[in-house]
């Protein structure tokens, strides 16, 4: 990665751009079973499934039915 160019600039890789390193992010909503073992086992099977795939939790809300959980990796050119 790269430093700081001139104003409004981001050096990447020796190269000049406009634009910082693009995220992309994906939103998941996991519906509560309100069974703390099922819950956990969800939870954490989601967590290590879009792990395994690149993806970082970068924000997480819940309510007495849902926990929404948004996940967010650098952009590649090739991002699917």
């Amino acid at each position: 990665m790269g430093g700081v160019g001139g104003v409004g600039e981001v050096t990447m890789e020796g190269k000049a751009s406009i634009f910082a390193d693009m995220k992309e992010y994906q939103a998941v909503i996991l519906r509560i079973a309100h069974n703390v073992r099922d819950d956990e086992d969800a939870l954490t099977d989601l967590l290590n499934e879009r792990s395994r795939a690149g993806w970082e939790p970068s924000m997480m809300t819940q309510d007495d039915q849902r926990i929404t959980v948004v996940f967010q990796r650098r952009a590649t050119s090739d991002a699917s």
